[in-house]
């Protein structure tokens, strides 16, 4: 069969759009099926921490990376901060973290588990099961708004930190262009909390831009998932969190 001159620019064209495009599904692919960590979600029992100075029921909400996936959950996020508020409170901390959790797992899973506790303080460690589920603007919002009138609703002056999604564009797991797609999904996502955040005068924890570039030059930061932060990944992210947390309780 002989193309014509018109035809074979046609596919020339076409090739070039395909090209890019199986490319980018053969990451998606590859990202998908990339290695996995044996883990168990932390037990929701409440864990007590400090020996004096006012009582403070502190709740942990969200994703893996709020249940500690990818390193020891003896000192990832939550019980980490959980010591640092115990210098000056007696702290009870519930973790009802549960990992791959999205804003609407949390509404749906994460909630109803948590009525009648009446948290003083809670961290919400959340966004990236977003951007890698490319989660609407308006989907995200609803979800983040119902989570925060729901806890508001157990205790209106329930002091609340959002960390919204680390930076995804600094995961090793990811090749480019996936890499650069998901940095600019993480903005996307990042500005609705923003949005959120401000509207209810809530606290940012804002991980992505104060430890995104730490990341993405450091990949041994990252555990053999080449997803998740391993032990020091984590240990990157507590100051962060800490300032966050203390400036929420002024």
């Amino acid at each position: 069969m002989r193309f014509t001159r018109r035809a074979k620019i046609v596919m020339g064209g076409a090739l070039l759009i395909l090209t890019p495009i199986a490319v980018f599904g053969i990451e998606v692919w590859m990202a998908l099926s990339g290695p996995r960590l044996h883990y168990v979600d932390p037990k929701y029992a409440p864990l007590h921490f400090g020996t004096s100075g006012p009582a403070l029921t502190y709740l942990v909400l969200g994703d893996s990376t709020a249940a500690g996936q990818g390193g020891d959950y003896r000192t990832g996020i939550a019980q980490s901060t959980a010591r640092h508020l115990a210098q000056t409170h007696r702290v009870t901390m519930i973790n009802h973290a549960v990992s791959g959790a999205t804003a609407e797992d949390i509404v749906r899973d994460q909630l109803p588990q948590i009525h009648g506790l009446k948290p003083d303080l809670v961290l919400i460690s959340l966004g990236a099961n977003d951007v890698t589920h490319f989660t609407k603007n308006g989907e995200l919002r609803v979800s983040l708004e119902t989570i925060i009138t729901q806890i508001q609703a157990d205790r209106p002056d329930a002091r609340i930190v959002l960390t919204a999604s680390p930076q995804m564009g600094s995961v090793p797991r990811f090749a480019q262009p996936l890499r650069w797609f998901a940095g600019t999904q993480t903005a996307r996502i990042n500005a609705v909390f923003a949005d959120v955040i401000r509207e209810h005068g809530l606290t940012l924890a804002p991980l992505a831009d104060r430890t995104g570039p730490i990341f993405a030059r450091d990949p041994s930061l990252f555990a053999a998932d080449k997803f998740h932060p391993n032990d020091r990944g984590y240990a990157v992210w507590i100051p962060v969190l800490n300032e966050a947390l203390d400036e929420a309780m002024r």
